[in-house]
């Protein structure tokens, strides 16, 4: 239930009946742009967005939101639908004066909890009845809260609100001196993704309800200097209420400084309402990684989480963990199935569901707790947000050609049934591109799966500019989605084909694949990408002439290192946010856990031969073979991969007189999300490739 962006504004309160419209808020095509049919950053940002979504208790009606942006206001707005679980006609329940997010049902189905803005533009909990009518405030936070869950009984809510628990500025510490503007530390982490430390914390309020209002929240953290959910994400889906309502279940690293930047430790902790203790469930348990979204089972005997074996790796396999309530004891359930388990729930008290990356795809999974696990679902798509409720389910399914829609599955067979059509003006005018799958043989014997999408109205008889796409992560996988960022279907209507390869390090070919890019950023994975691209640009209809590389993030780093190693294959090069000087991203960057997983140490560790070779091998080495024309983005609010990184790269390809082009966002991070940076950063993308490559 995590909250989205709100665009705050009048009372919701205002609007007591349901709106059966949405015409106000959702962008419709122009005639050019029906005319031509083609696909534009104007265009993707005129689609709505579906967002979190739940079947009703009995599994008649989904309950979802759409969020639709305005262009010209620079900002979107959430509403809130229902609509029958078998298809119909959507009712938007919110208004258009400001955002609504994250809603759930009631556990009888009769009401409906959302988050939006109060009088004051602060977010609350709000209540409803299921047709939209008599929406009332839940609580009155001062600030305003960050995310919240109902009991399934009703009788109280959590919500998450920033507190402050330590003086990091100076105006604080030396408070004779009002008017300094320094932040003063002893210890890491001092920023965070896309903000500084600052000693406030994400804690977790505790409230109980009465006459359908909440009464005052009590800090169950109160104190404490970490985070709940975890940072840098807040994910509400790390906290859960049991079924009794009398525990609630949530995740926390508590820890502080060095260990905290170097360890992704942490556990699974449970609070007794009844007498205010907390207890960890992973202490003494060999537990020393990343263990996650609890979920109860039915009965509340047992909790299912999410498991990462090791310390300081982020993407260990994410196993499927249970744990007795009973006696203590924890069992791991998918020990011989070698994929992730993600979007964990019960379907009954011996059996779960959850979603795996397969094979460059997302499946519905069934496991007992035995450990037999089942792949229900198949076909080229990525499907997420899995529902269930009296015997029914739905997911949200996305592919190359769609964005997200909702969708029945059975879960007997695997069938799945189209529900929503959000999009349907764009699919009916907008041509698409399809996508073809190859296994591309490696250098090492290996079979490498690896999309390629062509253009609309692709003739196999002409030659096209061809693109070869570097993913970022480094172990997040090419699958089948849709991207309003780095979208496939954009670059394929500029005339480009697109070859997006499942590289070394890619989670969903198992362990080994994924773990291999660990200490070897150079090696293999870079042979793998060459591979795709040298297969790919051996086609008839790939010119090889006209080849360009584009990546973000770790994508970046690829771009920037294949700048120096591509063997004059490539005529234009972009990089967004990428890691440029392995020495200086060392120090600059926050979470510590990855670089030393990733590199394998510290550049000053002599000794460490694999460390000594990541650094030896870093893009910034290899300036000297620069020669192609480079663009680079990235953005000032990034710490993750701080912009220092693309600001050295630039400055390298100017000195060595490299055509280069730096495109900085003041007001982003490591992504960009802002409606009219998005059109400009797409302007800038294509305007570049045009530019080398046509």
């Amino acid at each position: 239930m995590a909250l989205s962006a709100l665009t705050l504004g009048s009372c919701a309160g205002s609007a007591d009946a349901p709106v059966v419209t949405d015409a106000d808020i959702v962008p419709t095509l122009t005639p050019a742009e029906i005319e031509a049919g083609v696909m534009t950053p104007e265009v993707m940002w005129k689609m709505g967005r579906i967002g979190s979504h739940s079947l009703s208790p009995d599994g008649t009606t989904l309950l979802y939101t759409i969020t639709y942006y305005n262009m010209a206001d620079n900002k979107g707005t959430t509403a809130i639908f229902t609509q029958p679980a078998e298809g119909g006609e959507r009712t938007r329940l919110t208004a258009n004066t400001q955002s609504a997010s994250s809603p759930v049902w009631s556990a009888d189905g009769s009401r409906i909890y959302y988050a939006t803005a109060d009088a004051e533009g602060n977010t609350q909990v709000w209540s409803m009845a299921a047709d939209g009518r008599d929406k009332v405030q839940m609580t009155s936070v001062e600030g305003g809260i960050e995310s919240f869950g109902v009991a399934p009984t009703g009788e109280a809510l959590f919500y998450t609100a920033k507190v402050h628990v330590t003086d990091i500025r100076s105006e604080r510490l030396h408070t004779d001196m009002d008017k300094s503007k320094a932040k003063i530390y002893d210890d890491l982490m001092v920023r965070h993704w896309d903000y500084w430390d600052e000693g406030d914390y994400s804690h977790i309020f505790v409230a109980e309800i009465k006459n359908g209002k909440a009464a005052e929240g009590k800090d169950i953290m109160e104190g404490e200097p970490w985070d709940a959910p975890l940072a840098p994400y807040f994910d509400a889906a790390e906290i859960a209420w049991n079924n009794a309502g009398t525990t609630l279940a949530y995740t926390c690293k508590k820890q502080t400084g060095k260990e905290y930047a170097v360890s992704t430790d942490s556990d699974i902790f449970l609070y007794n309402l009844a007498d205010g203790t907390t207890t960890n469930i992973c202490e003494g348990k060999d537990l020393v990684g990343y263990d996650k979204y609890p979920v109860w089972s039915p009965d509340d005997m047992r909790i299912a989480f999410r498991s990462m074996r090791r310390a300081g790796n982020e993407s260990d396999k994410e196993r499927l963990m249970v744990y007795y309530l009973e006696s203590g004891n924890i069992r791991e359930i998918t020990y011989t199935f070698d994929y992730n388990a993600e979007d964990v729930l019960w379907e009954d008290n011996n059996t779960l569901l959850f979603i795996s990356p397969i094979h460059a795809t997302h499946q519905v999974c069934r496991a007992d707790i035995a450990g037999n696990v089942e792949v229900i679902t198949s076909g080229d798509h990525d499907l997420h947000g899995l529902s269930v409720a009296a015997g029914k389910a739905v997911v949200s399914k996305q592919t190359h050609q769609q964005a997200v829609e909702l969708c029945s599955v059975s879960l007997t067979d695997g069938a799945l049934a189209q529900v929503t059509d959000v999009n349907a003006a764009i699919y009916d005018n907008i041509r698409m591109g399809q996508t073809e799958k190859y296994w591309v043989r490696t250098t090492d014997g290996k079979e490498m799966l690896t999309w390629v999408i062509l253009p609309p109205d692709f003739d196999p008889n002409k030659k096209y500019p061809t693109l070869l796409y570097c993913q970022g992560g480094p172990q997040s996988v090419v699958s089948q989605f849709w991207s309003y960022r780095w979208n496939f279907q954009l670059m394929a209507a500029q005339g480009y084909i697109v070859v997006a390869p499942n590289r070394r390090g890619l989670p969903s070919f198992g362990q080994e694949w994924l773990d291999q890019i660990s200490g070897d950023y150079s090696g293999q994975n870079i042979r793998d990408l060459l591979a795709a691209i040298d297969y790919v640009s051996a086609k008839p209809w790939s010119d090889e002439e006209r080849l360009g590389c584009v990546g973000a993030s770790y994508g970046g780093y690829s771009t920037f290192f294949l700048a120096g190693n591509h063997q004059k294959r490539f005529k234009a090069l972009i990089a967004h946010c990428g890691i440029f000087n392995f020495e200086s991203m060392y120090g600059h960057t926050e979470e510590l856990w990855f670089v030393n997983n990733d590199y394998k140490g510290a550049y000053w560790d002599k000794s460490n031969a694999t460390a000594q070779r990541s650094y030896a091998n870093s893009p910034h080495k290899f300036v000297k073979n620069w020669d192609t024309p480079i663009l680079i983005f990235t953005g000032e609010k990034d710490y993750r991969i701080p912009y220092t990184q693309s600001l050295e790269a630039f400055t390298a390809a100017q000195l060595m007189g490299v055509p280069s082009r730096l495109v900085s966002f003041e007001n982003e991070a490591h992504q960009v999300f802002k409606p009219q940076n998005s059109v400009v950063w797409n302007r800038e993308f294509f305007g570049w490739l045009n530019k080398y490559l046509k």
